[in-house]
Formats: C-alpha cells, structure tokens, sequence
C-alpha cells in the first residue's frame, strides 16, 4: 500500500537537529521554516556557522545551543523538549590539530574526533539520550551501500552506526540516502575541481562502478515530510536515490561537457589512485581523501530497482521518496545552476543572448 502524500502543516511541533549547518542540514531548516516549526540548533563552532539558518525561520522559532559531544549534559540541552530529534551528523576523516612533543620534529598530530566517533559514537550517544529523555521521535541518517566489510572506514562505521540506533532505539525512522550532489556537494566538484586545477579527471580503474546520486533537496524534502507524520514512519527505512545510475566516467564526462572544459579522463589503477586521494587529503581545493576514493571503489546505489521497492510486501517495506510523494530530480537538471562557474567566463562567454 502506497502511503498517502503528507500535505499537512508541521506548524508548533519542536524539533532538534544535529548536523543542521551541514550540506543537507540548510535545506531541511529551509524545508520546516517555511513550515512554521520550532528548531533547536546543536552548533559545535561560531555564530557563522549558523547564522544564515536563522532568516529560515519565524521570530522566536530558533534556540541555538552550543554543544560538545563529550559534555552530556550539553546534548541535553539541545534536544530539550523536542518532539523530534534528527541526526544528519557525518564525518569521511579525522579532524584534529596539530601539537608540539618533546622528541624531533617537535610537532605531531592529535585526533579530536576520528570517523568512528562521528558515524558511531556520537549517533549511540543521540539514540541512548533519546530513550533517557522519552523523546517521541528519532530520525537518524545513515547511507545507501553501506556494510561491515566494505573497504572504506566511513561506510562501515555508518553501517554500524545504524544498527546501533536501531537496537537502542527501535522505532527510529532510518534515511538512507546515496551520494548526495547540489551546490555545496563534494561530489561533482571533484570532477569540475581535477579538470580546472590539474588538467584532467582521473577516475578509478576502468570507471565503471555504478552511483546512483540524489539531490540534497530532494532528501531535505523527505525528512520534513516525515516530520510532518513521525508516528507512520516509526520503525521504518525510507531510502532516498535519483532517477538513473551513472558509471564515474559517464559522470566525469558529463560534467566536462556542461562546464566546456577539453580535458581528458584518466584511468587510474586503483593502487595510485589511493595514493593520488590520500595526497589530495592534505589540500583543501579538492575534496577527495583515501577512504572517499575507498568509498567511491564500490558500486553506491539502493538496495533494490525502483520496480522491486515497489512489489515489496507490506510488512517490513523499505520505503522510498516515492511512497512520500517526491520524485527524484534528474542530476541534469540542476547540475548546470552551479557547475557553470567553471566555464570560461561562466556562462557570460556566450555571445548570443548576452550583448
């Protein structure tokens, strides 16, 4: 049975989120402010961070909490007395700072917090307060092709960090979406960033493993509708996937031709590709590091065709956008608003039309 689209207003209902700066954090906090709900913020950094959240939102619709994952108390105080606590929290490296020792070279390296207490630790820490405080309802997002033995750090501990909500929290909502691509996406930058800085799009092996990308909207879209009516989601899996599947380089040549740039793809072996990502690990024009390049080795797409999610039996069916009323948005169709800064002169060059 095919759930009834979610038309109703979330307007009064309070909701936490963690992770509400991040890339699809911003369009979720669009997505319930244009539907009069209240949120509460968990920031870890400055005032900047968030402050373009705040026009989101009605006057008085917002608290902003500082908060440290390892002070208890200040997680606490973020969800508060929230109907609905989200967890978009993520991390594909270690974050840390550099030290002064005592032995040569005087300087090391210290970890504040690796990829496992990000995608692991910190979702129990969430799910555990969450029964504590007898919150009604917990979304947390996870990731599509994720599992324990997959070669990349990030999906493993993301794969083991939902099962760890699921068995603390039983009646958690899971959203898993695939790679996500949009404006500020770390995805089809790559391509458009390798092509412009280096002069080429190197691609792993023969670059036919498959993605199946979803825009960051659309799932920002699926997460208010399940805010909109928690309560028929609880215990639910609802897995978030664009219209088509794409091999790496039918994506790095799409992108190519919608930027114009004349470069060539690289088929890399995987052993220097994972050397060629764990040496972009060390700049910042690049997103690209060991474990993504790990990540990106494996197929990336949703567990079942779209015509399988739609034959499932009822009990237990994974849900889709399509069960929530929202129809994935081709990469087609929104790659050109932000890619097109990397033509020459934009899209400014272009004679007819413009002068």
């Amino acid at each position: 049975m095919k759930l009834d689209p979610v038309d109703v207003s979330n307007a009064g209902i309070k909701v936490a989120i963690f992770g509400a700066t991040g890339f699809v954090g911003k369009h979720l906090c669009h997505n319930l402010g244009h539907n009069g709900a209240y949120a509460y913020i968990g920031n870890r950094g400055d005032e900047v961070d968030h402050r373009d959240i705040k026009p989101m939102f009605d006057l008085g619709h917002t608290r902003f909490v500082y908060y440290s994952p390892r002070d208890v108390d200040s997680m606490r105080d973020v969800i508060g007395d929230a109907d609905i606590v989200i967890n978009l929290i993520s991390k594909t490296y270690n974050t840390g700072q550099p030290i002064q020792t005592k032995d040569f070279p005087y300087i090391g390296w210290q970890t504040n917090y690796s990829i496992e207490d990000v995608n692991v630790g910190i979702a129990k820490q969430i799910a555990e307060l969450c029964v504590e405080m007898q919150v009604d309802n917990l979304i947390h997002v996870s990731a599509a092709g994720c599992s324990e033995d997959h070669p990349s750090e990030w999906a493993r501990t993301k794969f083991l960090g939902e099962q760890a909500v699921k068995e603390i929290y039983p009646w958690a909502t899971i959203v898993r979406p695939t790679q996500l691509f949009g404006t500020e996406d770390k995805f089809l930058h790559y391509f458009a960033n390798m092509a412009k800085l280096y002069g080429c799009v190197p691609v792993l092996g023969d670059g036919t493993t498959l993605t199946q990308p979803v825009w960051a909207v659309d799932v920002a879209k699926t997460i208010s509708r399940i805010t909109d009516a928690p309560e028929k989601f609880e215990g639910r899996t609802v897995d978030c996937f664009g219209p088509s599947d794409y091999t790496y380089e039918e994506l790095g040549k799409f992108v190519l031709d919608l930027t114009e740039q004349d470069k060539r793809i690289l088929h890399v072996p995987e052993k220097y590709y994972l050397m060629m990502a764990k040496a972009l690990g060390y700049q910042s024009f690049v997103n690209m590091n060991e474990d993504m390049a790990k990540l990106w080795s494996r197929d990336m797409l949703p567990a079942m065709t779209a015509e399988e999610y739609r034959n499932q039996p009822e009990e237990g069916k994974i849900l889709t956008m399509e069960d929530l009323g929202i129809t994935g948005t081709p990469i087609e169709k929104e790659a050109f608003s932000y890619l097109h800064r990397f033509r020459t002169a934009g899209h400014f060059g272009r004679v007819d039309g413009y002068h």
